[in-house]
C-alpha cells in the first residue's frame, strides 16, 4: 500500500504542475521528469530504469491535461482539424518508435537527452522573440515528416508536443491562436501512444516497482492527473493579472535546476 507521504507528496505536485500549465500555457513534462526521476530513486527503483519510469509515467500524465486543453479550444473553435488529421499519423508513428528505442538507451543516456531538450526550452523562452520567417511550402508529405520528428522528440523527453508544434505552425503561416489550438489536439495523441508505447515496451521488464504496468506508475499517475486537472484552471485565470514575462523567466531557471539535478542523481 502506498504510504501517506507520498500519496501528499503526488497530489502536492500534481497541483504545481496544473497550475504551471494553466497558468503558462507549458506540458508539465520539464517539472514531473526531474522530480518523478528523485522520487523513484527514493522508493528504491534502480537507476539503470529510473529514467525509464518517470518518462512514461510523466507522458501518462499529460492525458488529462490534454483531454482538457482539447475540450477548451474546441469550443472557441480554434483546432484546425485538417492539419491534426495529417499530423496525427506522422506523430502516432514517431512516439511509439521513440518509445521502443528510449527501452534500450540507458538513463544516463536518456537524462542526457532530456537536460539538453530542456536547455534549449530554457533559451528559447528566455531570448527576445523576433518575427517567424513564414514560409508557404506547407504540404501533407511535410507535415507527415514534421510531425513523426515531433513525436520523437515528444516521446523522448514526455511533453505535450506544444513547444515544438506551435512555433513549426505559425513558421507555416498559422495564425498563433489557431496553432495554439491545434497543438492542444496534437498533444492527445502523442500522450496516448506515448503511454500506450512506454506500456508495451516496458511490459518484459521485470517489475521495476509495485503498482507498475510497464514503464507506468498507477499511484502517481492517478494522483497527480486528478490534482492537476484541478488546478489548471485556476492558473488560467492567474495568467491575466500576474507577470508573465517574469514567470517564464524563472520557470526557465527551474527548468535548467531542476534538468541539472537530475543529472546529478543518474550519472
Amino acid at each position: 500500500m502506498l504510504e501517506l507521504e507520498w500519496i501528499v507528496t503526488f497530489l502536492l505536485l500534481g497541483s504545481f504542475v496544473g497550475f504551471i500549465a494553466g497558468l503558462l500555457g507549458v506540458g508539465g513534462g520539464g517539472i514531473l521528469v526531474p522530480i518523478l526521476t528523485s522520487i523513484f530513486l527514493f522508493q528504491g527503483v534502480p537507476v539503470n530504469k529510473v529514467m525509464h519510469l518517470a518518462l512514461g509515467t510523466s507522458m501518462a500524465c499529460i492525458i488529462m491535461t490534454s483531454i482538457s486543453s482539447l475540450h477548451a479550444q474546441h469550443k472557441r473553435d480554434a483546432i484546425l482539424w485538417k492539419v491534426v488529421k495529417v499530423m496525427s499519423f506522422g506523430i502516432i508513428l514517431g512516439t511509439f518508435i521513440s518509445t521502443y528505442i528510449a527501452t534500450y538507451l540507458s538513463s544516463l543516456y536518456l537524462a542526457i537527452f532530456f537536460s539538453l531538450f530542456m536547455g534549449l526550452t530554457a533559451f528559447n523562452i528566455l531570448k527576445k522573440k523576433k518575427e517567424n520567417e513564414v514560409k508557404n511550402n506547407f504540404n501533407n508529405a511535410k507535415i507527415f515528416v514534421s510531425s513523426t520528428g515531433i513525436g520523437a522528440v515528444s516521446a523522448l523527453v514526455s511533453i505535450g508536443g506544444g513547444s515544438l508544434t506551435v512555433p513549426y505552425l505559425v513558421s507555416n503561416n498559422i495564425d498563433i491562436k489557431k496553432a495554439i489550438g491545434t497543438s492542444a489536439a496534437i498533444g492527445l495523441p502523442i500522450s496516448l501512444t506515448g503511454t500506450l508505447g512506454y506500456i508495451i515496451n516496458g511490459w518484459n521488464n521485470e517489475i521495476i516497482i509495485s503498482n507498475s504496468v510497464g514503464f507506468i506508475y498507477l499511484p502517481a499517475v492517478i494522483l497527480i492527473s486528478l490534482t492537476s486537472f484541478i488546478t489548471a484552471p485556476y492558473g488560467v485565470k492567474a495568467s491575466h493579472f500576474l507577470p508573465i514575462s517574469i514567470l517564464k523567466k524563472a520557470f526557465a531557471l527551474l527548468l535548467i535546476i531542476l534538468s541539472l539535478k537530475m543529472l546529478l542523481y543518474v550519472v
